[in-house]
């Protein structure tokens, strides 16, 4: 049975529509109001208090701390200046990733690992022979993110730390509320955005410190369906949706690669070896066989398709995790799937996330996606695009 966060109490008197999910054991709000729409909107125009506490945070120290890293991920750390986060995949020995997840630099010889599964006992087998601590914080550090285009001003009044400063991917330390709290420029909505690290018996202090400055921000509580459409949006994959841990997955087509996963730009393979360096090296030489891509669906054949049947466009408001098959255009080759598709409310479009195998998943091409209307299923027009698919100059600036 779920438990509460460390928010719990706040959220749930919040929560006018009792619409839970279960996320690694905790409560975690689908959607505050019957709706979602003033959510998905404090993201992109207010500013979105998202609690994210139930990831899984480890803290790796000691002697051989860098070390343990630089074996597990993708990405090379020693490169990694105190108070930089990075976003990497850690792979098995065969290549094929268990997690995603990031890393800060916490100090010299200690480090913040956030995952989206339970990952001590892969890091502990890879720390045989180490010197070093790897300590399980996922119940002793709360986390919220912030995230939307006024969070700096709200951050600027709220908290005793360094905002302005504070560029993407940078972690500071502060107080709010008097509560010690780190900061790091980071989310998963694409857009400008926080996450607040902080002990877990004193979150409701930084919660309420926060929603009090924020009224003047337009801030608001934000479950889970909204953050769904802003992550497909940022073009953000979720694990058991859009790929699978290969801990878990019970069919090879089920465990894909970081280069499968659209994120050969984090597997530097000239840095010591780490685990599953091997068969990318490979990979990398013959490329992969299928990608993860962005697709763009053509909204006027589904309203077309709806018109035939006499009703009115009935284009889903929240995210489908619901995969369906992807064909080769004009062809009833079936050639991947689509596996988060939304519309998105900011670019006025359907756009998805999908696997598609090679040589269809370069960009430009035109492919179909199978939709359904009153049980009959069709396919409609789509093509392969990059991803992200809202990028504003606003999240990095």
């Amino acid at each position: 049975m779920p438990i509460g966060t460390a928010f719990h109490e706040r959220t749930f008197a919040l929560c006018q529509s009792l619409n839970y999910r279960e996320w690694s054991g905790y409560y975690t709000v689908s959607a505050y109001e019957t709706h979602h729409e003033h959510e998905y909107s404090a993201i992109r125009n207010a500013a979105a208090l998202i609690d994210v506490s139930p990831l899984f945070k480890y803290i790796i120290s000691g002697r051989d701390a860098t070390r343990l890293v630089n074996r597990v991920i993708t990405r090379d750390v020693t490169a990694l200046e105190i108070g930089q986060v990075i976003y990497t995949p850690w792979c098995d020995e065969r290549g094929k990733v268990i997690d995603d997840g990031t890393v800060t630099r916490l100090a010299e010889d200690r480090y913040r690992w956030t995952a989206a599964d339970p990952n001590l006992r892969w890091f502990s087998q890879c720390a045989v022979g180490m010197d070093v601590s790897i300590q399980d914080a996922s119940e002793e550090i709360a986390a919220l993110a912030l995230q939307g285009p006024t969070t700096r001003a709200l951050l600027r009044q709220v908290a005793d730390a360094e905002i302005d400063g504070l560029k993407y991917f940078r972690m500071t330390r502060g107080r709010i509320a008097g509560v010690p709290v780190d900061i790091s420029r980071t989310g998963y909505t694409g857009d400008l955005g926080y996450e607040i690290w902080m002990p877990w018996h004193e979150a409701l202090r930084v919660w309420d410190a926060l929603v009090a400055a924020g009224r003047a921000f337009d801030i608001r509580p934000v479950g889970m369906l909204a953050l769904d459409v802003a992550r497909i949006e940022a073009g953000l994959l979720l694990i058991e949706v859009d790929f699978f841990s290969s801990k878990k997955a019970m069919t090879e087509d089920q465990r894909y690669t970081p280069f499968e996963m659209g994120l050969g730009r984090l597997v530097q393979l000239q840095k010591a070896a780490f685990v599953g360096r091997a068969p990318l090296v490979h990979e990398k030489k013959t490329g992969p066989a299928r990608q993860i891509v962005g697709l763009e669906i053509d909204r006027l054949q589904i309203e077309a398709l709806y018109d035939r049947c006499e009703l009115p466009p009935q284009i889903p408001s929240t995210a489908s995790r619901v995969a369906v098959p992807v064909y080769a255009d004009q062809s009833l080759e079936q050639i991947g799937k689509a596996t988060s598709t939304t519309w998105s409310p900011v670019l006025k479009k359907m756009i998805a996330l999908g696997t598609v195998g090679a040589p269809h998943d370069k960009t430009g091409t035109r492919v179909q996606v199978e939709f359904t209307v009153e049980a009959v299923r069709h396919r409609v027009d789509a093509t392969v695009v990059k991803t992200p698919f809202f990028n504003p100059k606003r999240k990095t600036a």
